[in-house]
């Protein structure tokens, strides 16, 4: 669960810290006092898109912090995976962002990407925006809903990874099936343009070693000439430093025989002079090994003016010519072997779409089930919510394949006795789909492991009873999960275990958000005030009272 949420510099909210609870946490306040900042900027710690126009006005940055205990194993094993350690059961996300749009992210103190938030959250973290009951009206959504309820994650996954290879084959033989002038003009210049490559043979490193060469032979009587003046300064006609440090250390190793202190000095010069024998040698063998050859210069620089003009030629460095020949003549090959390429791929291409139909088929087949047994739950779930005569009916069509199968899924809802079944869209309000859409989630709760589900607004377009209704079965799904719900119902409200004040002051020209985690007295006041509006009567505070008690 979350247990405490740090923000600083977002929006209105220059620095604030609150610490939640297990159960159902709710959060009330005037409009525009600064709650959807809250889920803000639990959003920014779970890696999603933040603007930085979120950055409170005359901050260079803006920072959120969240602290999560008891994480579940889903968890620790994607925290394992993303190479971070488990701290016992706790976790810290970090984000910070600067107005330039630049991102710093931290896990548990070690730098970490959005990415890597994003993949963290999904185990952590459920929010359903004051928006998202709109994705009903999508048929493309309702699927997911019924393969996350299904357990149809593996099924789903296979297909998918057939129903690829199946793609890749189909755009091959797409490829091999052009016209046939088409394929003649492609080998002629395909047989043309490999010949000119396999002729060139350029192979890896060869530009780098012939320029190199070519450096040597440009600058031969410099090279001589520096060589030679490095081997007279080692050991030239009139001595040199080798002769030098063997004068040094002979001298030092007759001292050597009155003091044996002075042996390491005499050994070490030693050394040194047998080092500069050596390199003396070395150079003079260079000498000797070099020289002047006009006519291999002009076949380096011919073949140079050869590489670089295939460079131009093919856009690609010297190094890739080998392998651009090589794709080019298994491409070449294809062209010329047409038919017998094209008869494989007719072959290969229809077997994978039977495996992709075959993975399509057991995918639909668990849909179905779980289909109708995930339309019974979410019916009994808004019955609860005070749509007593609703009907949901799970309808398939088949489909072409297609990136989740060939199902084609939508939801068809009936909230009245005596009218059929018809897309959401068509017949739901605005409060049914807030209803609908908690009903969804309920069940949902039932087979996923995240530990904190956030509602915002989940109370849209409803009120009396229902809202009641919402609440009951808000307070239920915080039994067995941490609950942050925003509402401005009072009837939601009442029910919580923590009620926090999200409120907003002005100082010196400047908004100042502030929240505060609500006693008895406060709460009852609060709730008065979602009753009563800008007068609170006694009246409001009494019926307040009793709802707490209730």
């Amino acid at each position: 669960m979350i247990s405490t949420l740090y923000i600083e510099n977002i929006a209105v909210i220059e620095k604030c810290s609150i610490d939640f609870n297990l159960g159902l946490n709710v959060l009330t306040g005037e409009t525009g006092a600064g709650k959807s900042i809250i889920i803000d900027a639990i959003n920014a710690i779970m890696g999603q898109r933040t603007s930085k126009d979120i950055i409170r006005t005359g901050a260079a940055s803006a920072f959120v912090s969240a602290r999560f205990d008891d994480v579940n194993s889903a968890v620790k094993a994607k925290l394992n995976d993303l190479g971070f350690e488990d701290d016992e059961g706790s976790l810290v996300v970090q984000r910070t962002l600067n107005a330039a749009g630049k991102n710093n992210c931290k896990i548990n103190g070690k730098p970490a990407t959005l990415a890597m938030l994003r993949e963290l959250s999904v185990n952590l973290i459920n929010i359903h925006g004051q928006h998202e009951s709109y994705e009903l009206f999508s048929p493309e959504t309702h699927i997911d809903y019924i393969d996350s309820f299904g357990g149809c994650e593996k099924l789903l996954e296979d297909y998918k990874n057939k129903f690829s290879e199946y793609k890749i084959l189909q755009k091959k033989l797409n490829e091999a099936n052009t016209d046939e002038s088409e394929r003649l003009r492609e080998i002629d210049l395909l047989t043309f343009q490999t010949n000119e490559l396999y002729d060139a043979d350029v192979q890896p490193g060869e530009e780098e070693q012939l320029n190199s060469e070519r450096g040597t032979l440009m600058n031969f009587e410099k090279i001589q000439s520096l060589l030679s003046k490095a081997r007279n300064a080692l050991s030239g006609d009139e001595g040199g430093g080798t002769e030098a440090v063997d004068i040094a250390s002979s001298a030092l190793r007759t001292v050597a025989e009155y003091n044996p202190e002075y042996e390491n000095l005499s050994a070490g010069l030693t050394d040194i002079y047998y080092n500069l024998l050596d390199y003396s040698e070395q150079i003079a063998d260079c000498i000797d090994n070099l020289e002047s050859n006009p006519q291999r210069l002009e076949e380096i620089e011919e073949r140079l003016d050869l590489i670089n003009r295939l460079c131009r030629k093919y856009d690609c460095s010297a190094d890739e010519l080998q392998t651009l020949a090589e794709n080019m003549r298994r491409r070449l090959d294809e062209l010329v072997n047409y038919d017998k390429s094209r008869d494989e791929l007719i072959s290969a291409c229809a077997n994978a779409e039977k495996l992709a139909e075959d993975a399509a088929q057991r995918l639909s087949e668990q849909r179905k089930s779980a289909a109708k047994n995930f339309a019974e739950k979410v019916k009994e779930e808004m019955r609860f919510l005070n749509m007593p005569n609703v009907e949901l009916v799970p309808g398939f069509e088949k489909a072409e394949l297609g990136a989740k199968g060939f199902d084609k899924v939508e939801l068809l809802i009936s909230a009245n006795p005596g009218e059929a079944p018809r897309p959401v869209a068509k017949i739901a309000s605005g409060g049914e789909l807030s209803r609908m859409m908690l009903a969804i989630k309920t069940v949902l709760a039932s087979t996923d492991a995240v530990d904190t589900l956030i509602f915002d607004e989940v109370d849209t377009g409803i009120s009396g009873s229902a809202a009641e209704k919402v609440g009951l079965k808000l307070k239920e799904v915080s039994s067995s999960r941490q609950v942050l719900c925003v509402t401005h119902q009072a009837q939601i409200a009442a029910l919580a275990d923590s009620h926090f004040l999200i409120s907003k002051q002005f100082e010196q020209g400047r908004t100042f958000t502030d929240v505060t985690l609500l006693d008895r007295s406060g709460r009852i006041n609060e709730l008065a005030r979602i009753i009563g509006g800008v007068n609170i009567t006694q009246a409001a505070l009494s019926h307040a009272e009793d709802m707490l008690n209730q």
